[in-house]
């Protein structure tokens, strides 16, 4: 079981190194447009859409935060550096962000559209990950199970 177990750690520590560098780079691809092509973009907007796209905007960078700052106390986690228990501690879970209303990627660009998209799926894929390592923590989801797995225990138990 120990193995299996160190197995997980693992896939855990290169699942939240990948999610890391993709948070990462959707951070840089946003900075760079807020920085050097948001501007054009919201020329084009009305009065109410350029509040609407900045208040977008903010989203986009809040869920990346959020992302990343999560991201971060896991791999603390995962070198050792935090117990394990810090992540059913609330100050350690990920931070609430708020969606974007449907069809209101409609009035921006693509590329802005592109951004809202990417940081709520990002997000969406950490929440769901984030649910499963409490999940694992409680007690309340049992060690993930398939034909490999059942392989590893019947090994271990033999030896």
């Amino acid at each position: 079981m120990k193995d299996s177990i160190s197995l997980l750690h693992q896939f855990d520590r290169r699942l939240i190194d990948s999610l890391y560098v993709e948070a990462m780079v959707l951070a840089d691809e946003a900075r760079s447009f807020f920085d050097h092509r948001a501007e054009e973009h919201r020329a084009v907007l009305s009065q109410i859409d350029r509040v609407e796209f900045a208040c977008e905007s903010l989203k986009v960078t809040t869920r990346l935060m959020h992302i990343i700052a999560w991201l971060l106390t896991q791999r603390a986690i995962i070198h050792g550096e935090l117990p394990e228990s810090s992540r059913t501690d609330a100050h350690h879970r990920l931070g609430e962000a708020a969606s974007t209303p449907a069809g209101m990627t409609a009035r921006f660009s693509e590329e802005m559209a592109g951004l809202i998209g990417a940081s709520e799926d990002l997000y969406q894929r950490v929440a769901r990950l984030e649910r499963q390592f409490v999940g694992r923590a409680d007690g309340a989801l049992p060690m993930p199970t398939g034909p490999a797995r059942d392989l590893l225990t019947r090994l271990e138990r033999a030896f």
